[in-house]
């Protein structure tokens, strides 16, 4: 990995620090990487001129960050179309369904991160960037390797656009032009980018979006972080929705490629419920393969199977479980749909991209054929739900080649696993070790990005989670390099 840019990389994005003084994604490095997206565009394409769309979400820091944006591309000899306030899946739309004439796009975000953080996240037409690119990028730019010109710049909004396709498509699967009459509706937007969804989507399709929170863009996320998987983002939201007996209450992330619901009885709908309900559209039209991560539970895989569909739990990594999903498809399996237990979801009917207004609205169009009284729990109603569920993260202590040791750790823990008499490895696992103790099952993987190892566990018996910690901690105890802290006191609450 590059050592100029390398730590700037999460993933397939650009994150660091934007605000404060600690800044790690300073004017020059933004600049830096914007003309290497230029001649990276050109290395790949022969051509030396383009034209590139720029958007961003609320953060406070996203004018410095398009400033220098701006300038690196300007710079190289490529125009800037400026977007404004946008969401991370209308900059991909853009380049598919629209007369922008644009070659790439980059949206300024840093997804659900605090206040202080920030990002660019790539697109071509053919999707968002692999980590090989980012890679590429950041070697680019370490040699300054650069375009020169003067390019041109102007302003244009896409997401009137973006959300008449998305009211269009209800209204089309719907077969009315106000479907939602008679439902209320509230979405609660963190003070993200996803204010819109009210107006431009929810009330044109006849919903009454009274009480609807947090809608104004504030880049300090004054009320709680943007994230569907934050504890008191969905309690808000729960409040709200049950508050103003609302049908249905949506949450998205601040850059809306994430979504999150609760429907009218205060039922949470996420994670592996949320899953649960699109595999249930889903296949309702067409049995396919579900593509998962790593840590959805053994009920999931039962309810998918009830519907006649398959379910492959794959790498965790949104980008692992899309590539998944696409190379099913290309060697003629069916996947409608690839999706994390964050939220981020991609379905094969609009190009694989993760997108959170995308899963609303396939939510929306199932929603106005309900029975009277009937909610998304209902649909879902047979998805056998664990009696315990927990994730405890373990750190090292001394994090010198932790991804060696981690290995290692994994490794070792598959050749006990062997020849124990009770545990058992999983049958399919493509992400760390999953190991099974009758109705428990534990799963000991790497943090895609830091020296952590997250375990998650899950059980059909009360207190099985715990018996499967105490023999994971004696596995565990034996490496100095790992600081088992929270294992210990998770056994011990």
């Amino acid at each position: 990995m590059n050592l100029t840019y390398g730590h700037l990389k999460s993933g397939t994005d650009v994150r660091g620090v934007a605000v404060g003084q600690k800044i790690t994604l300073t004017d020059e490095v933004v600049r830096s990487l914007a003309c290497a997206f230029v001649k990276w565009l050109s290395v790949r394409s022969g051509k030396l001129t383009f034209k590139i769309a720029v958007g961003n979400d609320s953060r406070i820091s996203a004018p410095r960050v398009f400033n220098n944006v701006k300038e690196g591309i300007l710079s190289s000899g490529s125009d800037v179309v400026y977007t404004g306030l946008s969401s991370t899946p209308s900059m991909f739309i853009l380049l598919k369904k629209s007369d922008f004439g644009c070659d790439a796009s980059i949206m300024i975000t840093a997804s659900h991160l605090p206040y202080d953080r920030n990002g660019l996240k790539f697109f071509t037409p053919d999707g968002g960037l692999s980590s090989d690119d980012i890679d590429e990028i950041f070697d680019i730019a370490a040699r300054k390797d650069f375009l020169t010109g003067n390019g041109n710049y102007s302003e244009r909004s896409f997401m009137g656009e973006y959300s008449s396709l998305l009211v269009e498509q209800v209204r089309a699967n719907c077969k009315c032009e106000k479907p939602l009459a008679g439902k209320r509706i509230i979405v609660d937007a963190g003070n993200g980018a996803g204010g819109f969804f009210t107006e431009k989507v929810l009330q044109p399709l006849g919903a009454d979006t009274t009480g609807s929170q947090f809608l104004e863009p504030d880049g300090y996320f004054p009320n709680h972080i943007p994230n569907p998987e934050d504890k008191q983002a969905i309690k808000s939201l729960l409040n709200a929705t049950v508050k103003n007996k609302a049908d249905l209450g949506i949450i998205f992330d601040t850059d809306v490629d994430r979504a999150g619901a609760v429907d009218a009885k205060g039922n949470e709908i996420n994670r592996n419920r949320l899953i649960a309900l699109l595999s249930a559209i889903l296949l309702n039209d067409r049995k396919g393969v579900i593509v998962t991560d790593s840590v959805t539970s053994d009920g999931l895989t039962r309810f998918i199977e009830s519907l006649g569909g398959k379910h492959l739990r794959y790498m965790r990594g949104y980008k692992n479980v899309i590539d998944k999903c696409k190379e099913l498809n290309a060697q003629g399996t069916y996947s409608p749909l690839a999706i994390e237990t964050s939220g981020h979801a991609a379905f094969q009917e609009n190009y694989f991209l993760d997108d959170g207004a995308y899963i609303i609205t396939k939510l929306l169009i199932s929603l106005a054929s309900l029975k009277d009284g009937e909610t998304f729990t209902d649909l879902i109603a047979a998805l056998p739900e664990p009696v315990e569920s927990d994730e405890v993260r373990i750190s090292f202590s001394d994090a010198t080649d932790f991804r060696v040791k981690g290995a290692q750790v994994i490794k070792d823990i598959e050749t006990r696993v062997k020849s124990d008499g009770e545990l058992k490895l999983a049958e399919e696992n493509y992400e760390g070790v999953r190991v099974n103790l009758g109705e428990s099952w534990f799963l000991i993987r790497m943090s895609l990005h830091d020296p952590v190892m997250p375990i998650n566990f899950e059980s059909n018996t009360v207190g099985g989670n715990k018996r499967l910690a105490q023999k994971l901690l004696k596995m565990l105890e034996s490496y100095p390099f790992l600081n088992t802290e929270n294992l210990n006191k998770y056994i011990q609450q």
